[in-house]
């Protein structure tokens, strides 16, 4: 199959049941010291980051499966402010709600999240993944995406009460998620038909970038090319965090090619930001 703009789906739906578990099963036992704790989510606490779970869940199924529309952004505002907005107005009101009824509505709606998507034909387009470009994504994508952001926010939660980490099965789908936005990290970048950027991530896997007339596509495995125009070379632990602007460090990186085309690579976000 030839490279596309997007790349080969990924199916990330065996997935999310069993992270949702491990999740509940993580928040179902901590104390009230616990639930304060603050994490990477300037501002947050765990409880925060947990509530802020939830807004996903309900306001995807709320606009996806209920065809609820929703709020949209205010004059002038920004697409990123508005969605920091939300997300802010979410959180703050969900602070009157004691840590045993957020869990409640966490179990209620972990699974509907899961089937909802399940249900769905996942190769025919739907929304936009904003970092990965503006236009309308495949669902594939989509659920990815969504998967992408409860395991990041499960870590944070973990981290932020210095747990064990979460298993490496469930890291699976991450770099092959994140890395989708190189395409539209790459679109200014102005090279001739044919040249190709590389982006390996040790253990996970290898992705290339290729010029064509239209745009760059997306394909997973080393550069055909022997000298590609830049190449970035790291390990998934700092891919995620520089993908999500959650303090990498940048030693553990290695560049080679064009520092122009190398520093885009290193600020690619996979994010709304």
């Amino acid at each position: 199959m030839s490279p596309t703009r997007w790349g080969p789906p990924i199916d990330v739906l065996p997935y999310f049941s069993k992270e949702e578990q491990a999740l509940m099963t993580l928040l179902s036992a901590l104390t009230v010291e616990d639930w304060t704790r603050p994490t990477k989510c300037v501002g947050w606490s765990v409880k925060d980051v947990a509530a802020h779970l939830l807004g996903d869940k309900v306001g995807r199924l709320s606009r996806g499966r209920d065809g609820h529309a929703p709020e949209g952004p205010r004059p002038g505002e920004p697409f990123p402010r508005f969605i920091d907005r939300l997300n802010e107005e979410w959180v703050v009101a969900c602070r009157r709600l004691s840590t045993d009824v957020l869990l409640t509505m966490l179990y209620e709606f972990m699974g509907q999240t899961t089937e909802y998507w399940a249900q769905l034909d996942l190769d025919v387009l739907g929304e936009p993944v904003t970092w990965a470009g503006g236009e309308p994504a495949p669902r594939w994508l989509d659920a990815a995406r969504d998967y992408s952001e409860f395991w990041v926010h499960h870590v944070q939660i973990r981290e932020a009460l210095e747990h064990t980490p979460l298993e490496p099965e469930y890291a699976e789908p991450i770099a092959d998620t994140f890395v989708r936005a190189l395409p539209h990290t790459l679109r200014d970048v102005d090279a001739r038909v044919g040249k190709q950027v590389g982006y390996a991530v040790t253990g996970q896997g290898k992705w290339y970038a290729r010029r064509e007339r239209d745009g760059w596509v997306l394909d997973r495995g080393a550069p055909p090319s022997r000298t590609p125009l830049a190449s970035v070379t790291t390990d998934l632990d700092t891919f995620w965090r520089l993908c999500t602007r959650n303090g990498a460090a940048l030693d553990r990186v290695r560049t080679a090619g064009d520092e122009n085309v190398c520093a885009l690579l290193l600020g690619m976000t996979s994010i709304i930001a």
